[in-house]
């Protein structure tokens, strides 16, 4: 099965990306660099938001990218997931960023495979504040191994 048969079987639904201030999903070579997306979700990890809320975020963010890409690319096919950078609104002790990010993780390898284009590397930091105070941030960037 096709990432974009994985995605339509989860019930994810893409549209076109207008051009914006900066770009969304930027493309050297055959690297695409997402720019950071962010939650719908607003608090801070450890004052209110709890861990499940900020994985539905970065789960959130994930999908925010996956449209961007394949607005750009035309298809979610033909790539490989190489690196997520997560970054978690949070407060001083809060040390479970990684779980959140996990949000992000889990969606692309449930799409591209853990063990096959879906492993990626990752970081997951916590910051005293996000862009309008997102709960959650997260970019991309994925290689075109196909077309």
């Amino acid at each position: 099965m096709s990432v974009e048969e994985k995605a339509a079987e989860l019930g994810l639904t893409f549209s076109e990306v207008a051009p914006g201030y900066l770009n969304l999903c930027a493309q050297t070579g055959n690297l695409l660099m997402t720019s950071g997306h962010v939650s719908d979700l607003k608090g801070k990890l450890g004052d209110g938001v709890t861990v499940e809320q900020g994985y539905e975020a970065a789960k959130d963010c994930a999908i925010k990218i996956l449209n961007s890409v394949r607005s750009h690319h035309g298809t979610l096919n033909g790539l490989k997931v190489i690196k997520l950078l997560g970054c978690v609104n949070s407060t001083l002790d809060f040390t479970d960023q990684h779980l959140v990010i996990n949000g992000a993780s889990d969606l692309l390898h449930e799409l591209y495979g853990k063990d096959g284009d879906g492993y990626h590397a990752r970081s997951a930091l916590g910051f005293a504040a996000l862009p309008t105070g997102v709960a959650v941030e997260v970019e991309a960037v994925f290689e075109i191994i196909d077309g």
